[in-house]
């Protein structure tokens, strides 16, 4: 077992986004999975691809709305929890650089949340964005997520107070740019790193965007919000998502291309 399984048998995804900070970067995303769905087809003839699907929080909700979808897994645990929610999700495991299984030119939308967390090193983030847009077909829509820079510093260095540590064992550069290694599971990246990846694979941009923002660093005050409050700053994190002085201090950004 990989320490990625081992993290995934512990860690609760389900959890995470039933969290007020989850639920605006879920609800966020799907706001902008739905707005990039063809609408010129009934639902049922609309192929959708969860690449990383973790236990399929977007895929079985898309698959409940009618959509014929398809979802790729590494870690098995997370794939039973998928299949045990008896949707009519595909599912299947596979590693997100080679999806072997899926022929090309396929799916009308790609989801790639996940994968880009814990794939470490250019070469590898860029062989994940090439079989997405591989497997999507001309014209069709590839969302991606990455963990962000500077939330990473900000939380772990500085809030957690572990910044001598990362200095001295020279895990920032000196402009506090993360270096992770796969022992720490996460890897994180500045928008000019996602411009490089596009430029690499030939990925037109249609926009850029936080689903998040703010939320992961004010959890617990927006645990403190009535549900009307929360609504409001769910709200706020919809009208503000796509304003660039604010996209890459956010923990998550979503990336909206086209092939």
């Amino acid at each position: 077992m990989t320490e990625l399984e081992e993290y995934y048998n512990k860690f609760s995804e389900e959890k995470r986004l039933d969290s007020r900070h989850g639920q605006t970067e879920y609800r966020v995303s799907m706001k902008y999975i739905h707005e990039y769905i063809p609408t010129d087809r009934e639902p049922q003839d609309i192929k959708i691809l969860d690449i990383g699907a973790g236990t399929g929080r977007y895929s079985v909700a898309l698959a409940n709305e009618g959509y014929d979808v398809t979802a790729v897994e590494l870690v098995k645990y997370n794939l039973s929890r998928i299949k045990a929610k008896n949707s009519t999700v595909k599912a299947m495991q596979g590693n997100a650089i080679n999806l072997k299984k899926l022929a090309s030119e396929q799916f009308d939308v790609t989801l790639l949340f996940g994968p880009m967390y814990h794939l470490f090193g250019f070469e590898d983030k860029k062989k994940a964005l090439e079989e997405a847009k591989r497997v999507t077909k001309p014209g069709g829509v590839i969302l991606v997520a990455y963990c962000m820079n500077e939330y990473g510093v900000i939380t772990y260095a500085f809030k957690e107070k572990h910044i001598k540590e990362c200095m001295d064992g020279k895990r920032l550069t000196s402009d506090f740019k993360t270096i992770s290694e796969p022992k720490e599971l996460y890897d994180y990246m500045r928008i000019e790193d996602i411009n490089a990846l596009n430029e690499a694979v030939g990925l037109e941009r249609i926009k850029i965007l936080s689903p998040d923002g703010p939320a992961n660093y004010i959890r617990p005050f927006l645990n403190q919000l009535s549900d009307e409050e929360f609504e409001y700053f769910v709200h706020y994190q919809m009208a503000t998502c796509e304003r660039q002085d604010l996209i890459g201090a956010g923990a998550h950004t979503l990336d909206i291309l086209r092939k």
